[in-house]
């Protein structure tokens, strides 16, 4: 079989044509090659940054025509301010890295399958449009001490790169054209020795909006343009390590680390070269030290056993320093070059499928992750990367899929460092040319499909990622790009992927064409339900006898409040050829605005104007745009975790998920609670090998040491937290937990917060009927069926400003929206909202001072329903609220919710309770939430979707204090104190339905009330897409089966 390779081209002058030429992808551009570091022989850096944020570079745009080139070939001439002035336009400080788009120069567009052209011009593969923005950087630098030795010396050389930019470039250099590059997400190198100067040197640098380029990237995603990763020049010695292959291998049996590879070195001298390699454990032991004489052919191949080798896994990222020093004939030091390496072995067992590192069943427990920052879109600083890396490790997160293009060099290097296993993916997303808005599948208008046009600009970018990562342990998959359907040309990426390395090869599109389905080694798929997945591992699927392992690479679409049932997947891991998946996705992508009065917002798809575009679609994240965390990382957090805990009545089981760690490295801290307050912890050692599950014992106390408590609820809770602090995280931080509530039994508690000497006073009177004590008072309309007042009677405030009412609805999440909830739900909106009451009886017992009124409503649906609300007053003022939905088999679909909202005053904004939490929770969305009690304030409670929708309610709630800053305001309890009559509630400064008529939460109308929602039931969120995948049935409301509402209420 012959190897495919990517062609570049080497012209002295710029054309024109090669922007409407698929086959042309690069022109005079260095082949790509490892991302190895270079040092000097003192051990400085040989690289000299670009990049500033402070105005060396300037832009300005313009729109290509044909004399484009030649008038930018006449004006890189001269000095930047002046070519830029020369070619006109208004002349812009911008920033590199960054984008056009985010300094003014154009608009930012986003997009998901459709191409930003689409309805605009009507073109077709290769064609491209009229309208091509072309920003035109400049900038004029110095060069250093060492890059004028450089220059000096004919030997030496000095390369320029462009680490990553969109989405295509022309470049010049002193007036001399260097180079032309598309790809925007591998480096485009250039040597330009040649063009430099001693003195001021001037770069200029034409950045297309579109060419053939933009066919292959079409990645749902912010369409933004610029110079966005880091441009930088290089040294390149006399003699110099161009490219480092190397294969770290690892053999589990004898734990021998096998070093394979080959180093190339090019020189620009006659001096005999030799290369010394040593490796170095990290705690710089040195474990290989071997000098090689370079011959004719400049590649140096090495092969060295390591015995005792330490292997390299996500649990225990060991790394090794490999260096190279070349040396001249009198031994001087002429480069260094280190690269550091993991000993890792990972395969697909021939024998049972199954993918496995160092001998071990992998399970990926991973997210797909853009690159993306609200403040400066994929132009990544290190300080996001950092934060990200770390977030992941917290949140037990192994892998990361870099959907859908290779990621920044920086990446792989903390992803090697932390431990976070790799799908690395070619820069390929074509899905707008072989679908439409819906859904029709077109393939003979596929790119690249079989089109050999293509070829050559799609095997550049496989290689280019390749060559550069190739080294870097964390890589375990490369995966041929996404959304792309299939064809010949996929069937040439994976040939090459297959010649030039062991590691498995993923590609999803073939589900589209399954005569294709041999270019991946891995069966993949997108957004299929858990009970079709279960399907394929059981051989009955259409596909029959499962022969490859699965990994969902993207699932649980986590747009707005979404996440729900996540366990149904995670459960699938028992399969042993079921080896994770990868959640869309890890950020949502939402770019800041700023407003005239100064303030910021995050902005989605339609804010910038920018048509077509696919609105707020971007907003799929576990983490908001500014980083800011979403409650649906805490499911993910408990779902992936590696180590499971389940306590006893005498102990805990634990299952020790790890793949090669033990639990030794950990702290578990056993607690009690007692109606969700700490009574008792003591931390635990326990040492279980991974793979293994074990039953420890705990010593719980007995309830007799807690005598003088009257309990309702017992819970035994257990912690995994980090016996010391590491990289990612301080000694302390808690990874997993486990709760068990302990059943006690005791009499239902009817004891009112507050207390009356005397016997209330009950009024009987026309329109209200009112009962008061010696501090509070409550009225029952005769009217406006329900409670009108409840208060205090030394507070100004009354607890209620309207009537509460009733609610079968909620403000629709993204997921709702998906699925056209508003449509086949919508006599519930209507239901709730206006409801007619039919019926009202009142009992007065003033023997006992009680006043209980019972109302009945009938629903506004097509059945009629009947509800009743009963408000029972004690002669403390205390109300026993009982509001009973009874269900009905006439109703054609099922209510989004059922209970009541209640407006209070809005200085009440503080929020105690003792239910799930400390975030928001929904039935299908409780693994990562502790049964305790939470404080937060109403404020805080508002997620902040980019699309304002359903937000913080609480699940399981025992109790809810809502309050002033003085403590004064009112207790809502599950009846009786009985845990059985847990209900779910939000308070926040927004009702539903204000949530549903706006777009943005800066829309929000200002605070002037809070909203209490009480509900008996509230259906899940759902998550497995966000396009017509339903809330799973056992997480709706049976609208066949009865809701009841019980709860007490008292004032504080």
């Amino acid at each position: 079989m012959a190897l495919t390779t990517p062609h570049i081209l080497a012209s002295k002058t710029p054309d024109p044509t090669w922007i409407t030429d698929p086959s042309v992808c690069a022109v005079n551009r260095i082949e790509a090659h490892s991302d190895h570091h270079i040092y000097d022989p003192s051990g400085l850096p040989l690289r000299h940054s670009l990049d500033d944020s402070h105005g060396a570079w300037k832009a300005s745009l313009t729109i290509h025509n044909d004399e484009f080139l030649k008038r930018i070939d006449h004006a890189s001439a001269k000095r930047a301010q002046e070519a830029l002035e020369e070619l006109g336009g208004d002349i812009h400080k911008v920033r590199v890295p960054g984008h056009l788009q985010l300094d003014g120069l154009l608009k930012p567009q986003y997009v998901n399958q459709q191409y930003p052209w689409d309805g605009h011009e009507g073109i077709t593969a290769p064609e491209i449009p009229q309208n091509n923005h072309v920003g035109i950087y400049a900038r004029d630098f110095e060069l250093t001490s060492r890059e004028l030795q450089a220059l000096e010396n004919s030997s030496e050389r000095i390369h320029l790169t462009f680490d990553g930019a969109a989405i295509a470039i022309y470049v010049w250099l002193n007036g001399q054209f260097i180079g032309y590059a598309e790809d925007s997400f591998t480096p485009s190198e250039f040597d330009i020795t040649n063009a430099l100067e001693d003195g001021t040197n001037t770069l200029v640098v034409a950045c297309y909006e579109f060419t053939t380029a933009h066919w292959l990237e079409d990645q749902d995603y912010w369409r933004l343009h610029g110079l966005f990763r880091s441009v930088h020049m290089d040294i390149i010695t006399a003699a110099h390590v161009e490219h480092i292959n190397i294969h770290a291998d690892f053999d589990s049996l004898t734990e021998i680390g096998i070093l394979d590879g080959n180093i190339h070195i090019i020189r620009h001298c006659e001096d005999a070269i030799s290369a010394r390699l040593d490796v170095f454990d990290n705690a710089e032991n040195l474990v290989v030290s071997h000098s090689y004489s370079v011959s004719e052919s400049d590649t140096v191949k090495i092969h060295h056993d390591i015995n005792s080798a330490h292997p390299w896994s996500a649990e225990d990222p060991y790394l090794y320093i490999m260096r190279v020093t070349l040396l001249d004939s009198s031994h001087n030091i002429v480069e260094i070059a280190e690269q550091k390496i993991g000993f890792r072995h990972f395969e697909i067992d021939p024998h049972d499928h199954v993918m496995k590192l160092n001998g071990k069943r992998i399970v990926f427990k991973g997210v797909n992750r853009h690159e993306f920052a609200s403040d400066c879109g994929r132009a990544l600083r290190e300080e996001h990367m950092l934060w990200d890396i770390k977030f992941l490790k917290q949140h037990n997160i192994n892998a990361v899929r870099t959907s859908h293009y290779p990621n920044q060099t920086r990446w792989y290097e903390l992803c090697d460092e932390y431990g976070i296993y790799l799908i690395d993916e070619t820069n390929l997303e074509t899905h707008g040319s072989w679908t439409d808005a819906f859904g029709k599948v077109t393939a003979e208008r596929a790119v690249p499909g079989s089109k050999m046009e293509w070829l050559n600009p799609v095997i550049d970018r496989a290689q280019s990622m390749f060559m550069r990562d190739r080294n870097h342990a964390s890589v375990l998959i490369w995966s041929l790009g996404n959304e792309s359907y299939g064809g010949d040309v996929f069937t040439k990426m994976s040939e090459y992927f297959h010649e030039v390395d062991t590691r498995p090869v993923h590609y999803e599109g073939t589900t589209w064409l399954r005569e294709n389905d041999f270019v991946t080694d891995i069966e993949s798929r997108m957004y299929a339900h858990a009970d079709d997945i279960e399907k394929y591992l059981l051989g009955t699927s259409e596909l029959g006898e499962p022969l490859k392992p699965y990994i969902s690479c993207e699932y649980m679409h986590a747009m707005g409040n979404s996440v729900g049932d996540m366990k149904s997947y995670t459960d699938l891991e028992k399969y042993p050829l079921y080896q994770g998946g990868f959640i869309w996705d890890y950020s949502d992508q939402a770019l800041e605005q700023q407003l005239a009065d100064g303030s910021t917002r995050l902005t989605y798809g339609g804010d910038w104007y920018d048509r077509p575009s696919d609105y707020e679609f971007s907003g799929n994240g576990i983490v908001f745009a500014d980083r800011t965390v979403t409650a649906k990382a805490s499911e993910v957090k408990a779902l992936y975790a590696n180590v499971k805990i389940q306590p006893t009545l005498s102990g805990a089981i634990i299952a020790n998920d790890n793949l090669f760690t033990s639990t030794s490295d950990y702290i578990f801290v056993a607690r009690v609670l007692i109606n969700g307050e700490e009574k008792w912890h003591k931390e635990y050692r326990f040492d279980i090998p991974a793979q293994n599950r074990s039953e420890v014992k705990v010593d719980w106390p007995s309830l007799n040491n807690f005598a003088h408590e009257e309990p309702v609820e017992l819970v035994y809770e257990l912690s995994q937290t980090l016996r010391d602090s590491n990289a990612w995280a301080l000694k302390g931080f808690e990874l997993s937990w486990g709760q068990l509530i302990v059943p006690v039994e005791t009499t239902t508690s009817t004891k009112s917060l507050s207390s009356a000497s005397a016997k209330a006073t009950i009024v009987d009177d026309y329109w209200n009927l009112g009962l008061r004590t010696h501090d509070a008072e409550v009225l029952l309309s005769r009217q406006h069926g329900g409670p009108v007042s409840f208060k205090r009677l030394t507070q100004s405030d009354d607890m209620i400003i309207r009537r509460p009412q009733l609610t079968t609805w909620r403000a629709l999440t993204d997921n709702d929206r998906g699925y056209q909830a508003g449509f086949t739900r919508a006599q519930w909106l209507a239901a709730g909202r206006f409801v007619r009451m039919i019926d009202q009886n009142f009992d007065i017992n003033r023997n006992d001072s009680t006043l209980t009124g019972t109302y009945t409503f009938e629903l506004a649906n097509p059945s009629k329903t009947h509800v009743t609300v009963r408000w029972e007053v004690d002669s403390s003022a205390r109300i026993h609220l009982t509001a009973t939905y009874p269900g009905s088999d006439k109703e054609p679909s099922n209510p989004l919710a059922f209970g009541l909202e209640w407006m209070l005053p809005a200085t009440y904004t503080h929020t105690r309770f003792y239910g799930y939490g400390p975030h928001e929770t929904y039935n299908d969305r409780l693994n990562g939430a502790k049964l305790g009690i939470w404080e937060t304030t109403i404020f805080d409670d508002v997620q902040p979707y980019l699309m304002p929708q359903e937000t913080g309610n609480h699940e399981g709630t025992r109790y809810i204090e809502l309050t002033d800053t003085h403590g004064h305001g009112i207790r809502v309890s599950a009846h009786g104190n009985n845990p059985s009559h847990a209900f779910a509630f939000s308070a926040l400064p927004v009702s539903s339905a204000m949530l549903d008529e706006v777009q943005h939460q800066e829309e929000l109308p200002p605070h002037t009330h809070t909203f209490l929602r009480l509900l008996g039931a509230q259906q899940g969120v759902g998550g497995d897409d966000s396009w017509g995948s339903p809330v799973h049935s056992s997480f709706e409301i049976d609208a066949r089966k009865p809701v009841i509402l019980d709860l007490d209420i008292d004032l504080l």
